[in-house]
Parts: C-alpha cells; structure tokens; sequence
C-alpha cells in the first residue's frame, strides 16, 4: 500500500493535478469575488466561510477525473486488479493521493486567503477544522464516482454531475462550521454533522467504489 500511495502522489504531482493546480483554482475564486460582489468589508466577512468552502470544493472536483483515468489508459488499473491487495484497499489509496495532493494544501492555504476576504480571526481556526474533517470525505465521494465513470469518453462532465449532488451535505454542514465559528456561536452541533457525514462515507464507499469498479473491469 505504501508502494501504490507513493507511486500515485509522484504521479499526480508530475500529471499536473497535484499542489499547483487546485492552489491556482483555490486562489482565483478566493481574489476574484471580492471583485464581483464589492470591497464592502462587513459583506466580505459575512460570505467569507460559504466562499471559501465553495472554492476548496471545485477545486477538488478539478482533480477528481485523474484518480484512474491514467491507471485506466495505461492497463495498471488492469494488473492493481490481480494484485493481491484488496480493491477496497487500491481505491482507499486513490481517495488518500488525491487528498494529501489536493485537499490536504486547500485546508493549509484557507486561513491564509481568508485575509483577503476579511475572515473573521476567530473563524480562521474553524475553517481549518472544518476543511480538515470535509475534504476527505470529498475526496473519497470523488474517488466514487471516478469509478463509476472510468473508461468512458467524455466522463468528466458526467463525473461532475454525479458527485456534485453527493458533495452537498458536506458543503452545507462544513460552511455552517466555518460561519457560527466565525460569528463566535456554538458549532458542536453541525461539527458532529460533519464528522459523522465523513466517517461514513470513509466507512463505505470504498466498498461501493471497489464494487463498481470489478464491474467495469469485466
């Protein structure tokens, strides 16, 4: 496992959909919506959590059609089939690449552009938190449906629209996190939301991922 995670980090790093392009994506949205809805301060703070999560949200689902495109192109996915790691176990390495390489540098990068949309400093630490327990629960419903769409001409935009429904809840109780934490309210009840929401998808979806993607393989 250690073997096929390094392998895939390099992989993802060298395609170009690793640190720098969700980076890139991150900081584009977080610098050009004060350029659409004003330089009012108050409003900026105020939609700041909301914006924030939306950006790290597209930006993961920028990356998401690489997880097995390239294993799908190349045949590795072919062979990490007949490997004797479990499936469950190759899809659960998948999701944990695409997170160190793309969700994992979106929660460290958050606090630090949330100065330029007047965040609150009391909800730097609770966008961190909330990032940190929703994206790899993004990044797991992501690794999903790229199975569901592998090897399919044109998947990304199918892609998109099967796991973007499937991203709502998180996107609902991580902002929530990230506003009352902000507003200086309590958060324990959308936080446990959150964490639940992530432990399950965790617990089992790369059973559902590995199912569908024995399916294709056949």
């Amino acid at each position: 496992m250690i073997a096929l995670l390094s392998r895939d980090l390099a992989l993802a790093v060298r395609a170009g959909g690793g640190f720098g392009l969700g980076l890139a994506f991150f900081l584009i949205v977080t610098v050009l919506v004060p350029f659409g809805v004003g330089p009012e301060t108050a409003l900026l703070a105020r939609i700041a959590p909301g914006v924030l999560w939306i950006g790290a949200l597209l930006a993961c689902l920028l990356s998401l059609d690489r997880i097995l495109a390239l294993d799908w192109e190349d045949g590795s996915l072919d062979l990490l089939a007949t490997a004797p790691l479990p499936m469950e176990g190759i899809v659960t390495v998948k999701a944990l690449a695409h997170w160190i390489t793309t969700g994992l540098p979106l929660v460290l990068a958050a606090p630090v552009l949330g100065v330029l949309l007047s965040l609150p400093v009391e909800g730097y630490l609770w966008v961190f938190l909330s990032l940190a327990l929703g994206t790899p629960a993004l990044s797991v419903i992501g690794t999903f449906g790229a199975a569901l769409t592998v090897g399919l001409k044109r998947g990304g935009l199918l892609m998109s629209l099967l796991v973007l429904p499937l991203y709502v809840p998180t996107l609902i109780f991580g902002a929530e996190v990230a506003r009352r934490g902000a507003e200086g309210l309590a958060v324990s009840a959308p936080l446990a939301m959150l964490a639940g929401i992530s432990c399950g998808v965790i617990a089992v979806l790369p059973f559902a991922s590995a199912a569908v993607l024995r399916i294709n393989l056949r």
